[in-house]
């Protein structure tokens, strides 16, 4: 097969922003900086407030990643990151490569609950190429991973580019059953998934307290779904905003992947468990795909960890 190989460079940011709010799961106070980074270093988080021997790099990869129950979390030793989806959508949305993000909680920020936010930040701080080629990711051959009837799969995409189509099913108004396809590009990015803020169902609230989960969550960063409506004064961005908020989690999981994805992805009600685990699995299957574009292969994980889709 021959590839059609991109030419565009590597980017990083002009200049380092700075955001700060409230962890949707923690409840707790963040400020996180993104700054400038070298060509080829990827994404990398680090967890401020340990001593010094026990701050360390998190690469956003999906080998670093230590939970995908409701949301993502990177870890090493001590150290961890939670939450890191909707910025992760906001960098690959945009197009950028290479950014050294210090976090001094527990928590990427909620925000509004879209990647609006973080957009509003790398807007500010600028785009800027560097002198090396990016690296993409492109499909060869079908990956599948299902649960139950949950399934999400990867294929080859024939014009190139990125795709996404994306259905879920919730038998709860105003929910339903909801599809969306997009072919993912900078406009697009903005246009119709950005502002798609996350959702949740008021009657499971108190489990999830319980257990120490959504206890930043609110009417301000959350859609709040009761009696068969959204709770939220201002209601919503979108007529179908429930599967533009699932493709923005897409986007942002599948950055794990360590590289720009040349391809078509598929799912059928999908989240964070099943995207995990169809990024573990293209990479542990190299007849799968070809990196283009640069030297190094992203590193395989270990088995994939299929579990309950959420």
């Amino acid at each position: 097969m021959t590839s059609r190989r991109p030419t565009r460079m590597q980017t990083t940011l002009g200049a380092a922003v700075a955001l700060t709010g409230v962890g949707a799961h923690s409840g707790l106070p963040s400020r996180l900086v993104l700054s400038p980074a070298d060509a080829g270093s990827g994404i990398v988080f680090t967890r401020l407030g340990f001593a010094d021997d026990k701050d360390a790099p998190l690469r956003a990869v999906a080998g670093n990643v230590t939970s995908s129950d409701l949301c993502m979390r990177l870890g090493a030793g001590e150290a961890s990151v939670s939450t890191i989806e909707h910025l992760m959508a906001a960098l690959r949305g945009l197009g950028v490569d290479n950014v050294a993000i210090d976090v001094d909680g527990p928590e990427i920020p909620a925000m509004d609950g879209s990647a609006a936010g973080f957009v509003e930040a790398i807007d500010e701080a600028g785009i800027v190429p560097l002198r090396a080629p990016r690296r993409h990711l492109e499909i060869r051959a079908p990956v599948r991973v299902a649960d139950g009837a949950a399934w999400a799969e990867l294929a080859p995409a024939p014009a190139g580019g990125f795709h996404m189509d994306v259905e879920i099913s919730y038998a709860a108004a105003p929910i339903g059953r909801q599809r969306r396809r997009m072919r993912l590009t900078q406009a697009s990015f903005r246009a119709e998934i950005a502002r798609a803020r996350t959702f949740g169902f008021l009657s499971d609230a108190e489990r999830l307290w319980r257990a120490g989960r959504a206890l930043g969550a609110s009417l301000d960063n959350t859609i709040v779904i009761a009696d068969g409506r959204a709770l939220n004064p201002q209601g919503l961005r979108f007529s179908d905003e429930f599967v533009r908020h699932k493709m923005l989690d897409v986007l942002g999981d599948l950055a794990l992947a360590g590289a720009p994805i040349i391809g078509a992805f598929r799912s059928y009600r999908g989240g964070h468990r099943l995207n995990l685990a169809l990024v573990e699995t293209l990479l542990a299957t190299p007849s799968a795909f070809a990196l283009v574009g640069g030297e190094e292969r992203p590193r395989t994980p270990g088995p994939a960890r299929v579990g309950a889709a959420r």
